[in-house]
């Protein structure tokens, strides 16, 4: 790495980092080791994930991760991890019951109505698990 990308890369790191402490669960967020990931990653991608992107006039955290669980929902049974942990995140964010599944039904017409089903069921679980500790 040249030394003008590797300080294009730390400061676009220090931002994502500042930004990832907006996530419930994610206050300690630590990018240690990113470099040795994404060691040929050009500057306009370093630029959208961790400059534009993850910015402080941006969108919040419940709205990230509303968008986030709808992507999920459309890519359907093999991102159920994903999908438990980040409706997890939503909830602590603020987002209701509701406003996830309002997010889940309306991509039943991205994803189809399984992907949008086993969603739903995955919500359901998680909402649960929410009642229980509660």
């Amino acid at each position: 790495m040249n030394e003008e990308f590797a300080k294009l890369f730390k400061q676009m790191l220090e931002q994502g980092q500042e930004m990832a402490r907006a996530f419930p669960g994610l206050e300690s967020f630590k990018p240690v080791g990113f470099e040795k990931l994404f060691p040929t990653m050009s500057k306009d991608m370093m630029e959208l994930w961790f400059g534009k992107t993850f910015n402080r006039e941006g969108l919040d955290a419940k709205t990230r991760l509303l968008v986030t669980i709808a992507a999920l929902t459309v890519l359907g049974a093999q991102a159920e991890p994903q999908l438990r942990l980040t409706i997890r995140h939503a909830l602590a964010a603020g987002a209701t019951e509701r406003e996830i599944a309002e997010v889940i039904f309306q991509m039943s017409m991205f994803g189809g109505v399984p992907a949008m089903t086993k969603a739903l069921e995955i919500a359901q679980g998680v909402f649960g698990e929410a009642e229980d500790n509660a």
